[in-house]
């Protein structure tokens, strides 16, 4: 079976503790979570970053079929959204997918004090529909992850060859068990052909079990790794 060591994916927890003095500390707590849905023809995986259960950093990465694909980061700031980037490609017409890239910071406020719009060559200015909407998005991403961590699901990836699975952090199981209908070819594909998978779910014995499948693809896809586009 293929291996592919990544950047594990798997929810971790990383306490740090610092003191004033003797008489007083204090104790921050950073967690990470990850998780995605499928709606219609779009596909997103999702990570979180939490501190003191509050929305510190977070990205996706969403693919719409043809219609194009991008990958974000968001950033918060005292439980607001105050920074977001995304870049990919969007369907323009008779051109095809054309690449563009946002970026917008927000003050305290809630305005948007900087913005930046490329699509393909051009310079544009976003409405604030669209705004409303971006910021929509990053935090439907931090509830929508939370929500799935208290169900105990995150988002896992890795490789299948009929017999066991491997995930993209080397982990093996054995089994695989659905929570949802599959088409047959879907199943056939399973049963016959080394596949890419990503999918929400959880670990079950020396099984996991899949909520809702993401992504199939065949063993060259590698795994998709938190983007990257903002420092956290």
């Amino acid at each position: 079976m293929k291996k592919r060591f990544l950047p594990s994916l798997i929810a971790s927890l990383i306490l740090v503790g610092c003191s004033a003095d003797i008489s007083q500390s204090t104790l921050e707590t950073t967690v990470k979570h990850s998780g995605g849905q499928s709606m219609g023809d779009a596909t997103s995986l999702y990570w979180l970053t939490e501190r003191i259960a509050v929305p510190q950093s977070a990205a996706d990465y969403v693919v719409a079929g043809d219609y194009g694909w991008y990958q974000s980061n968001y950033r918060w700031e005292d439980g607001t959204v105050r920074e977001l980037i995304r870049e990919g490609e969007q369907l323009k017409g008779n051109q095809g997918l054309v690449p563009y890239k946002i970026h917008i910071r927000f003050n305290q406020q809630g305005e948007a004090v900087y913005q930046q719009y490329r699509l393909g060559t051009k310079v544009l200015p976003l409405k604030s529909e669209m705004l409303a909407q971006l910021k929509s998005e990053a935090v439907n991403v931090a509830e929508k992850t939370k929500q799935q961590e208290k169900e105990g699901l995150e988002l896992i990836q890795g490789y299948w060859n009929g017999k066991e699975f491997e995930t993209c952090s080397g982990q093996e199981y054995q089994s695989l068990v659905f929570n949802q209908s599959l088409p047959s070819f879907v199943v056939d594909r399973l049963a016959g052909i080394d596949s890419f998978l990503a999918f929400v779910g959880s670990e079950k014995g020396d099984g996991l079990v899949i909520e809702d499948l993401l992504m199939l693809k065949d063993d060259s896809q590698s795994c998709i790794q938190r983007p990257s586009l903002l420092e956290e």
